[in-house]
């Protein structure tokens, strides 16, 4: 499909593989300093693309959405609808996508001012959900999340035109760094890394249990690692990261005894709405990638 804007980064559709300078800013209000967040938090943020935050939700706040977390794992229906993705080989819950519109507790924390305060000053603007999901890594057999930058995908397949969208991970129980936490290189947000192939048609289907199309090449990790180095973000239940929509990131598996929960929310800026995918035939569902950008 064709698109009236511009594509700065281009992926996908056999693109060369290669690294690029952003062209965008990473932190949208003028002065930074209009919001929640402190100067040295923002100039963080604006330095490694992320900012962690030990202590963001209180201790019976976590525990009510760890309740509803176990509600939701335990509803059948809810297991064999298409917003529950499973392990491919164990066929335990992975993800459940639109997490905020099943559940009246993870709507309540979408609004909240912790979280939508923080995105709307990174970003300069009102913000949407773009995506809202929790992600399970049951302890003995959680699989891994390969290295990625977010945006990328969704820039080819979600049509969003430019890195303006925060992501927020909140521990809803400990993340230690033996229980496949995740891992961000500090300052990759900087670059774009083009990633090759086609997209093949329903490519979520199988993406969202293993993702191979749409991930970097051995060459590009490397030399981000090596220009960047690698950040595990651990910490309590309650805790969690601001992480900037092209951070490369990913979470090794989970072997110990240990479980790891997060919840994720996708803020993107209401100036940065989706138009048609620059690297897909056609766009992803709704309850990945919303189409409707009412203001939070």
């Amino acid at each position: 499909m064709t698109t009236a804007v511009t594509d700065h980064y281009p992926t996908r559709n056999d693109v060369a593989i290669g690294i690029e300078p952003r062209r965008d800013p990473v932190v949208w209000t003028p002065d930074g300093n209009s919001g929640p967040l402190g100067p040295g938090d923002v100039s963080r943020f604006d330095a490694d693309g992320f900012l962690a935050v030990n202590t963001l939700l209180d201790p019976d706040v976590v525990a009510d959405l760890r309740n509803e977390l176990d509600n939701l794992r335990a509803d059948a229906a809810l297991a064999a609808d298409e917003r529950s993705i499973c392990e491919r080989d164990s066929g335990q819950i992975r993800s459940i996508f639109e997490v905020h519109r099943i559940s009246p507790a993870f709507a309540a924390l979408v609004a909240d001012p912790r979280l939508v305060g923080p995105a709307r000053q990174l970003l300069g603007s009102d913000v949407y959900v773009h995506q809202s999901r929790v992600n399970f890594k049951p302890g003995f057999n959680g699989r891994e999340f390969y290295w990625h930058s977010d945006f990328e995908t969704w820039h080819a397949e979600d049509g969003m035109p430019g890195p303006r969208a925060v992501s927020v991970s909140v521990a809803l129980t400990e993340n230690l760094d033996s229980n496949g936490s995740l891992m961000i290189m500090p300052g990759s947000h900087r670059w774009f890394v083009s990633c090759p192939g086609q997209t093949p048609p329903d490519h979520y289907r199988s993406s969202l249990k293993q993702q191979e199309i749409g991930t970097p090449d051995d060459g590009s990790l490397t030399w981000l690692a090596d220009q960047h180095g690698i950040r595990q973000i651990t910490g309590p239940a309650g805790s969690a990261v601001f992480f900037d929509s092209n951070c490369m990131h990913g979470s090794s598996s989970n072997i110990t005894p240990y479980p790891r929960s997060n919840v994720f929310i996708v803020y993107n800026s209401v100036q940065n709405t989706l138009v048609e995918p620059f690297g897909a035939d056609a766009p992803r569902p709704t309850f990945i990638a919303s189409r409707t950008f009412d203001p939070v």
